[in-house]
């Protein structure tokens, strides 16, 4: 990567949207520029036909150091209404990320840790490499992990975050993987031959469908199986199979063909 600009978005002909955080002279941490810039690049995959599966990924040895040494020294002398509104920038970062309407997947090449862990814990898939290590290690500053904790809780469990929340120790890509931060981890050099076989596998569903799978998801974790769920998904399904994605694709699949979504084909 050559370019000065913090952040890189490529969008390929296969719609394949990659986000490069670019700062590996500071760990590649974000201060409030980086995240405003990650909060309009979202937007921008979110509104952009031709973006089907988003790639996050870093340059460096490191995915992200969390937040930025520069920027943390700006937040002690903030008023409380700044720091307020300044997480809130960071809130919305996570929540953007957590709920964008396309497939999103995190190559971790490196050590991630506090803020960092956030944004892996808020993709829907995340391969790292063995030697990545991880933390949030925000109580040893005397903060807490506050506007990532739901994403980290969902992905670890509530039990790990009473662990790793308070020591802020080190844990390794395989703890990561047993903990289900992490759902696959490769020796450095499988890396992007992993990524590549996910996102094509992405790249194959329908653009639509994939988007109302990962709200069904949200839609259904967590809650009782009862009536309301149920009719909840009823009418889901049927709305899928009458969409002209869904008649495309059964179309296709009875028709021994490449539904039309697939570059080149139908």
């Amino acid at each position: 990567m050559t370019s000065a600009s913090p952040l890189l978005l490529d969008i390929d002909p296969h719609g394949l949207a990659r986000l490069t955080i670019n700062r590996p002279q500071v760990h590649n941490a974000f201060d409030d520029d980086l995240i405003e810039r990650l909060i309009a690049a979202l937007a921008s995959v979110a509104a952009d036909s031709s973006a089907r599966v988003l790639l996050l990924c870093a340059v460096g040895e490191s995915y992200s150091a969390g937040a930025d040494l520069h920027w943390m020294r700006r937040m002690a002398d903030y008023t409380r209404e700044q720091n307020r509104a300044d997480a809130a920038r960071l809130a919305l970062l996570m929540e953007r990320l957590n709920t964008l309407g396309k497939p999103t997947v995190a190559r971790v090449q490196g050590a991630a840790y506090g803020g960092g862990v956030g944004l892996i814990a808020c993709c829907d898939i995340a391969v790292a490499v063995a030697t990545a290590r991880f933390a949030l290690t925000e109580v040893r500053l005397g903060l807490i992990p506050a506007v990532i904790s739901p994403y980290v809780i969902s992905a670890i469990g509530e039990r790990a975050a009473r662990r790793y929340f308070l020591t802020a120790e080190r844990f390794s890509a395989t703890e990561a993987h047993r903990l289900g931060l992490i759902h696959e981890v490769v020796e450095s050099a499988q890396l992007d031959h992993r990524i590549t076989d996910i996102t094509q596998q992405l790249l194959r569903a329908g653009p639509q469908a994939l988007g109302a799978a990962k709200s069904l998801i949200s839609a259904v974790a967590r809650r009782p199986i009862d009536s309301a769920v149920i009719d909840d998904t009823v009418e889901r399904i049927t709305q899928a199979r009458g969409s002209d994605e869904g008649r495309e694709g059964l179309g296709a699949f009875l028709g021994k063909r490449a539904p039309a979504w697939i570059e080149g084909k139908g």
